[in-house]
């Protein structure tokens, strides 16, 4: 179909990145969940699932990427950009649904202990962790300022942050026998990654409900365009964003009796002002001449 616009914003990542972090998570869920197994350690198996939920994010992230930097069409006119935000939400979510189960699952086992063989319990997060941290390193560029790869970053950090707290309890148990220790750090890890991912899915749900970007002033907004020379004054104003970047501004601005040459000028200093002091990359103005402006403000 035809593309309307060559404009798009990229994510700050490269796919191979994505690659190496899949392929990682996938090694070391297999090798977690083989050692917890055989060493009878529930946040190790804990972390395995985390790891894998790791693998399937990413994934989910790179496909969102690609389909982030198809070009808009006759149907998607905004494009695909909101792919990214989607995949966010769903990541997130998967993550708490996996920590709650593990609440159930850690209460069973301190209920029921169960003896567990603290050294393979080492030695098995310990590969984890050096893995984990390499895929955070490999997705923290990309994480900043992209709440798609900020979700599959948490994904990693939370779970090298599992790891160690892992090879804490395997110390504890390879030297004092100490085996609550285990469902306790599992219940301990599940709560700061439920706390993490419910962040993430708060931001997502204001980008898909349009809301205006918390970290910017609409009052401002409209003061620093009545500010304006030859501006009476602003209303019908909607303000949101179709993802992080891609941020949007409309209006309606009252006017004296000008030209429509005038206008253009005028339309390119708002543009200007909104872009420097805002960074809204997205403005579309719509003048009235004070004879027949609407008073009413949105």
């Amino acid at each position: 179909m035809p593309e309307l616009s060559k404009h798009n914003h990229n994510s700050d990542i490269s796919p191979i990145r994505l690659i190496i972090t899949i392929i990682l998570n996938f090694i070391i869920s297999i090798t977690e969940i083989i050692g917890g197994i055989l060493s009878g350690s529930l946040s190790l198996i804990s972390d395995a699932l985390h790891n894998f939920s790791d693998g399937i994010a990413v994934i989910i992230s790179y496909i969102a990427i690609k389909l982030n930097r198809k070009p808009k069409d006759y149907q998607y006119t905004f494009g695909y950009k909101r792919a990214e935000i989607i995949a966010a939400i769903f990541n997130a979510s998967v993550l708490i649904g996996i920590s709650l189960y593990l609440f159930f699952e850690a209460y069973n086992r301190f209920v029921n202990p169960q003896e567990i063989k603290g050294g393979m319990m080492i030695i098995v997060a310990g590969i984890g962790l050096v893995a984990n941290v390499i895929g955070t390193l490999l997705l923290k560029p990309g994480s900043k300022n992209n709440m798609n790869i900020r979700s599959a970053y948490l994904h990693l950090l939370s779970d090298a942050i599992s790891s160690m707290a892992v090879i804490i309890g395997g110390v504890f148990i390879f030297y004092y026998n100490i085996y609550w220790i285990d469902p306790i750090l599992t219940v301990l890890i599940s709560l700061y990654i439920i706390k993490e991912s419910w962040q993430i899915v708060k931001d997502a749900l204001t980008v898909l409900m349009m809301a205006a970007p918390a970290n910017i002033s609409l009052k401002e907004i409209e003061k620093s365009i009545t500010d304006l020379e030859g501006i009476i004054n602003v209303h019908h104003i909607h303000f949101w964003r179709i993802n992080e970047k891609d941020i949007h501004f409309e209006a309606h601005i009252e006017v004296g009796d000008v030209l429509v040459s005038q206008t253009e000028k005028k339309i390119a200093e708002i543009e200007k002002l909104l872009h420097d002091r805002f960074e809204i990359n997205h403005v579309t103005i719509q003048f009235e001449s004070d004879r027949c402006a609407e008073k009413s403000l949105i």
